[in-house]
């Protein structure tokens, strides 16, 4: 497994400053959520490690070596991703999307081996997709098309694992099948998150992030206080116990909201 650093990482669109000063580590086998509210930088924090954003100042790091210091093959053989927004330029059957994960291990003319069959299969297998490997992509629902993105992601055999929102636009039991899956995988995985109660519930560490900069990281019940919440997302918020599943859990609210009726 794959350690990833951001350090000291500014990154300037359009002259002007969206992440500043970001210093995160994320060790082998840890699951860190990235949350902070809309605009406070995640995505763009996130890509600087994808090798699309090149940072004005600090580094990403995979593996103790930049990004940017690696050749796009070497950085994607050391790091899957998983976007929002993922658009197939055609018609792809889910074994086919799964087989793009194998391009960076691959030369330009070399076709697929049966190693390279049984990864493609390995990783259906790994996320419960096998039976629909003849389907077309675009045929599955959100929640099969996510599962599916994960495999093509396995099927890179990379050390690291970065996910930008990968439950949004789910419905509620995609949502925590997708979540389940990641936690099961073990990998050295960042992700950013919209669900603080999925921060909570499901991740090792949390990385709060507003207006750019990074506020607070730790364990997710020591971080998600009730003044953080409040100050960063401006909601009210409470830290519990799930009355069902025993973990930790947070339940939040608008500031305004005045409570029970009658």
């Amino acid at each position: 497994m794959t350690r990833l650093e951001f350090d000291g990482v500014s990154i300037d669109i359009a002259s002007a400053r969206i992440v500043s000063d970001v210093s995160l580590r994320i060790e082998p086998g840890e699951l860190v959520g990235l949350v902070g509210p809309n605009g406070s930088g995640k995505s763009t924090l996130l890509r600087s490690a994808y090798r699309v954003l090149r940072p004005s100042g600090g580094a990403a790091l995979i593996g103790g070596e930049s990004v940017w210091s690696l050749s796009a093959r070497e950085v994607a053989r050391r790091r899957a991703i998983v976007t929002q927004h993922t658009v197939l330029g055609a018609e792809f059957s889910v074994e086919e999307v799964v087989a793009m994960g194998r391009t960076p291990r691959k030369g330009t003319l070399d076709r697929d081996t049966a190693c390279d069959q049984r990864i493609i299969e390995r990783a259906l297998d790994d996320v419960h997709m096998r039976w629909a490997a003849r389907r077309w992509f675009t045929t599955l629902s959100g929640g099969e098309q996510q599962r599916v993105l994960l495999a093509r992601a396995l099927a890179q055999e990379a050390g690291l694992l970065i996910l930008d929102e990968p439950t949004n636009h789910l419905d509620v039991r995609a949502q925590f099948e997708v979540l389940d899956l990641i936690r099961q995988l073990r990998m050295t995985t960042l992700t950013a998150l919209h669900d603080l109660d999925h921060a909570v519930s499901y991740c090792d560490r949390v990385a709060v992030m507003a207006e750019g900069r990074l506020v607070a990281v730790g364990v997710p019940t020591d971080v998600l206080t009730p003044d953080l919440v409040h100050d960063v997302f401006g909601v009210r918020a409470v830290l519990d116990t799930h009355p069902i599943t025993g973990r930790p859990r947070i339940a939040v609210a608008s500031s305004s909201d005045p409570g029970p009726r009658g």
